[in-house]
């Protein structure tokens, strides 16, 4: 097991950014758009970027750890900013550290339940859009959502705007017309909402909660699950098996 250090930023302050990437019997799937997202938020937060030959050699031994390499795993990549002293400032000289783990990963295409929750993302925080390991709303907004029976989360923005799933993109259907919040909405810039924008024609809006009453279908998008259906928002039954879903999920299956 890798040690953290007490005083590492990570741990202490959630000064760091992370990754979670699909490995499919060894294939890295979406491998470059996670080091370039990572590489992109390391920019943002002003941390130094990790060596993306060093992040798959150490993906690659914490894939044969686990036993992994040739199975359907998730991965995670936590990339901290690593020791300081105590109080709000990075060192003059930092020491970034990466802990890399592996999990089995069942692939689970079943239709998810979804409960709008009271927490806000912010729009005008920049770490509303990066996976940071300052992860707590998303952690307490699906708590929230499981205990009112739902699967996961649906999270407005301060504005009131539709923002994400806990931890997913989130899309809708209107007139054969496919929607998703657009980033400034403070939503992830998502490895798996990318490729499916590079395929079809998506509008990038900010909507209210009640563009999703009239919406045809309504799904998740995010690394693990690929495109995952939604089938009940607030109680409200949602269509499921729509065909531009099903399209949008084997283009997902096949990246």
């Amino acid at each position: 097991m890798t040690a953290i250090l007490p005083e590492d930023r990570g741990f202490t302050l959630g000064d760091g950014l992370f990754e979670t990437v699909l490995a499919d019997r060894g294939r890295l799937v979406l491998w470059a758009e996670h080091m370039a997202r990572l590489a992109a938020g390391c920019v943002a937060l002003g941390l130094p970027a990790p060596d993306p030959d060093d992040c798959e050699a150490r993906t690659r031994k914490a894939l044969a750890a686990a036993g992994l390499s040739d199975a359907r795993a998730a991965l995670r990549l936590s990339w901290s900013a690593g020791p300081g002293g105590r109080g709000l400032d990075r060192p003059d000289v930092m020491q970034p550290h990466l802990v890399v783990t592996a999990s089995p990963a069942t692939a689970s295409g079943r239709p998810v339940s979804l409960a709008t929750v009271g927490l806000r993302r912010n729009p005008t925080s920049p770490v509303a859009r990066l996976k940071t390991l300052a992860y707590l709303d998303n952690v307490l907004a699906r708590r929230e959502a499981r205990a009112a029976g739902a699967d996961d989360a649906l999270m407005l923005n301060t504005d009131g705007h539709i923002a994400c799933a806990a931890a997913a993109n989130i899309f809708w259907i209107e007139a054969d017309r496919i929607f998703t919040p657009a980033l400034a909405c403070g939503v992830l810039a998502g490895t798996v909402r990318a490729a499916l924008m590079d395929e079809l024609e998506i509008a990038e809006v900010a909507a209210p909660r009640e563009a999703l009453e009239t919406a045809e279908a309504v799904f998740l998008t995010n690394s693990l699950v690929g495109v995952q259906p939604v089938e009940r928002i607030d109680g409200r039954a949602v269509l499921v098996g729509h065909p531009l879903v099903n399209y949008l999920g084997a283009i997902a299956a096949g990246l």
